[in-house]
């Protein structure tokens, strides 16, 4: 073999190794934000709106696939597009769905007369917010609307939810909050 033919095949051999490595990056690319957009997104958990469920830093994975088979159903914490602050998502638990009724009475929550048992609340009591958000028109006993549901922090003492901007659109919820990731201390399945 002669050092023409030799210095050929090398080249050759470097050709498709770099091609081997920028396909397999863009396959590793597709494959990211595929997962990204239509099986799970990773939050950070900026605020206490839901202690002692998720705390301020925790990281959690928000679900999608659930939400393709069935619409959201009371307990599932849910991510949303924050109704009053584009671009920032919020993480809630759903309270009630459409055409249920939610009141709030002596510091609890009924839906449809009933009162739930809400553990995870942790004894804090349910109160209307003094004020709401402009664009909301919330009052007790409120019918969550068709195509919606009502969505309230766990904490509930320092949560700005369904009570100040009234319900969520479902089309706006970008999925089920499944697991605590972050910090390995807090590592769950949320519920």
């Amino acid at each position: 073999m002669d050092s023409g033919q030799h210095a050929t095949e090398q080249r050759s051999s470097m050709a498709g190794t770099i091609l081997s490595l920028v396909i397999m990056v863009a396959v590793v690319a597709l494959l990211t934000v595929g997962l990204r957009m239509f099986i799970f997104v990773p939050y950070e958990i900026p605020s206490g709106s839901m202690e002692e469920t998720i705390m301020p830093g925790n990281m959690v994975f928000s679900e999608k696939v659930s939400y393709y088979m069935h619409p959201p159903k009371r307990g599932d914490i849910v991510t949303f597009a924050d109704p009053e602050v584009v671009g920032r998502t919020l993480i809630k638990r759903v309270i009630a769905t459409e055409g249920q009724t939610v009141d709030l009475i002596d510091g609890h929550v009924y839906v449809d007369g009933v009162q739930l048992d809400e553990p995870y609340v942790n004894g804090k009591e349910s109160y209307p917010l003094s004020r709401t958000s402009p664009n909301a028109d919330v009052t007790f006993p409120y019918t969550v609307p068709e195509g919606c549901v009502w969505v309230m922090g766990d904490n509930r003492t320092a949560s700005q939810d369904s009570r100040y901007f009234g319900a969520v659109k479902t089309s706006s919820i970008t999925g089920r909050a499944a697991i605590v990731y972050w910090p390995v201390t807090d590592i769950g399945v949320l519920s």
